[in-house]
C-alpha cells in the first residue's frame, strides 16, 4: 500500500537529514511515523513524505524536490515543494500543479492530508481526480478560530497598531481576516475530499456541517515518543509554578493567565507563570522596540499594571526534550486558549501525570474529563460558531475569574489533586495508546484503499 503524507512542516528527522533547520511543531506526526516506520514488514506501507520548502531549494523548473532519506532506520522519499507559510491566506494554483507532479511521481494508493490550514490541502484536493483516495484529518480549523481569535480582547486593543504591524500589514484585525480566508480554502477541501479523520465531537460537528457525505473516521493521535516515560511527582516541581505551551497570539489565551495572576498571587504569593515559545515582550533594545506587535505592547501592559515583574518567564522555543522537563518541573499545566481541538500539549501533560487545568472551549472535553482529569473552567465563546450554542460572546474578566478560581481550586485540595493526576495519566495513556492508534490507523487506510478501488 503506498501511502502519501502531505504535511504542514518537514518531520525532525527529515529536516535533518537536509541540513534544514526543524520545527517541534506538530509532532503527533513524528510520533506516528515512527510507528508506521518500525512496523512496516508487518503493515506493508510504503510511505512517501510531502512538505513545503524554501522556492530557491527546488532545482530549476521543478516543481518539487525529491530526496530519499532514512527515517527511524526506514527508507521514505521526501517531496519538498515550494509555499508560502508566512502568507497562508494566500492561495498559489501553482501548488495545483506541484501536487499533480508528486502524485504522478509517487502514484499513492491514499493521501493523507495532515490538517487543513494552508492551502496545499485545499490544492491537492482540486488536484487530485478520485476524492475517494484522500484522507484530511482536522487538526485546527481556521474558520473556526476566525470567529475567536481576538479571545475576547477589548475592542481598544484589536485595533491598536504599532509600527511593526503597520510595516508588516499585520495588525490584529488583518492576522484576524487572514484567518476567514484560510478558512474559505479550508472548507472547500474539506467538501471534496471523500474521506475525513478526526477525535473530538468538536471535529465532527465541523466535517458533517460543511461535508454531510463525508465519510469520517476516528483517528487518535500518537505522542512523540519522550513523553510514554516519567511522571510528575510534587516534591519535584517548582511549588506553585504554572506552565504554558505557547502565547504569542491570542488565541492561547496568555493575556487570560495575565490577568487572573493578581487573584492567584493574593494567596499564593510565591506563583509564577512559565510560558514556551517566541517572547513577544521584549522591549530592551531599539530593534525590540520595533518589532513589537499590539499583541505584544498589550501584553507588557498586563505585566506592569498587575505588577508581574519577575513573576512571567518566556522560555523561548523549547525542544520536545525541554518541553518534558518544564512539564516536569512545573506546579501546573495551563491551557487558556480561546479554542482548540484536542491539545497535543495538554494530552502530554495528561500522560505525565500532572495537575492539569483548561478552559472548556473546542474539542477539549473529547480528551480531558472535568473533575475527572482536572478541572475545566468556563472559557471563550461565540454565537457565530455554531458549536458553542450561545447567544453571545464572553467576556475577558469573566473568564480571567473562572481561571483564577480554578487555579487556586488546584492548588487549595492536594488530596483531589492527586486523584486528578492519576486519572489524567490513565486518560492520557488509553488516548494517545500507540498499539491502538497504529491499528487504527492502519485500519483506516486499509479502508479507504479498498473502497478507492471499487
Amino acid at each position: 500500500m503506498k501511502v502519501l503524507w502531505l504535511c504542514n512542516v518537514m518531520l525532525p528527522a527529515i529536516a535533518e537529514q537536509l541540513h534544514m533547520e526543524a520545527s517541534n511543531k506538530e509532532g503527533w506526526i513524528t510520533g506516528l511515523a515512527e510507528v508506521l516506520l518500525r512496523r512496516k514488514a508487518e503493515n506493508g506501507i510504503d510511505l512517501a513524505i510531502a512538505f513545503p520548502v524554501p522556492a530557491e531549494l527546488l532545482p530549476k523548473d521543478h516543481k518539487f524536490l525529491k530526496r530519499t532519506v532514512t527515517v527511524n532506520n526506514e527508507t521514505v522519499i521526501g517531496y519538498g515543494f515550494a509555499e508560502d507559510t508566512v502568507h497562508p491566506e494566500h492561495y498559489d494554483a501553482g501548488l495545483e500543479e506541484s501536487m499533480k507532479k508528486i502524485t504522478g511521481d509517487f502514484h499513492p494508493d491514499m493521501i493523507h492530508c495532515f490538517g487543513t490550514e494552508y492551502p496545499h490541502t485545499l490544492a491537492m484536493c482540486r488536484a487530485y481526480e478520485n476524492k475517494k483516495q484522500i484522507l484530511i484529518t482536522i487538526q485546527g480549523l481556521c474558520s473556526v478560530y476566525a470567529n475567536v481569535y481576538f479571545a475576547d480582547l477589548e475592542e481598544k486593543v484589536k485595533r491598536s497598531v504599532t509600527f511593526r504591524d503597520w510595516l508588516k500589514k499585520d495588525t490584529l484585525l488583518m492576522q484576524q481576516e487572514k484567518y476567514v480566508k484560510r478558512g474559505a480554502y479550508e472548507i472547500e477541501a474539506v467538501k471534496l475530499a471523500g474521506n475525513v479523520g478526526g477525535r473530538t465531537p468538536w471535529d465532527y460537528h465541523y466535517a458533517l456541517e460543511w461535508n454531510p457525505g463525508v465519510r469520517y473516521f476516528e483517528m487518535r493521535e500518537t505522542l512523540r515518543s519522550m513523553f510514554y516515560e516519567g511522571r510528575w511527582e510534587r516534591a519535584n516541581c517548582i511549588p506553585h509554578s504554572i506552565f504554558l505551551s505557547q502565547g504569542d497570539y491570542p488565541i492561547k489565551g496568555f493575556h487570560y493567565m495575565l490577568k487572573a495572576m493578581p487573584k492567584i498571587l493574593k494567596k499564593y504569593p510565591d506563583a509564577q507563570v512559565f510560558v514556551a515559545g517566541n517572547s513577544l515582550v521584549n522591549y530592551e533594545t531599539l530593534k525590540d522596540k520595533i518589532k513589537i506587535s499590539a499583541y505584544g505592547k498589550y501584553l507588557r501592559q498586563l505585566i506592569r499594571e498587575n505588577h508581574l515583574e519577575g513573576k512571567v518567564t518566556i522560555l523561548g522555543k523549547l525542544t520536545g526534550a525541554q518541553m518534558k522537563e518544564q512539564y516536569l518541573k512545573s506546579h501546573l499545566f495551563v491551557c487558556p486558549s480561546s479554542i482548540e481541538n484536542s491539545p497535543n500539549s495538554l494530552g502530554e501533560a495528561m500522560i505525565l501525570g500532572m495537575p492539569c487545568v483548561s478552559a472548556e472551549v473546542g474539542g477539549v472535553t473529547g480528551i480531558f474529563t472535568d473533575g475527572e482529569d482536572g478541572i475545566l473552567y468556563p472559557g471563550c465563546k461565540s454565537p457565530a460558531n455554531s458549536y458553542d450554542r450561545v447567544d453571545t460572546c464572553t467576556d475577558l474578566e469573566e473568564v480571567s475569574d473562572h481561571l483564577a478560581e480554578a487555579v487556586l481550586a488546584m492548588w487549595d485540595d492536594e488530596e483531589k489533586q492527586a486523584y486528578y493526576c492519576e486519572n489524567a495519566a490513565g486518560h492520557a495513556s488509553r488516548n494517545h495508546d500507540r498499539d491502538r492508534n497504529y491499528a487504527q490507523t492502519v485500519a483506516v487506510y486499509t479502508a479507504i484503499v479498498s473502497a478507492a478501488r471499487k
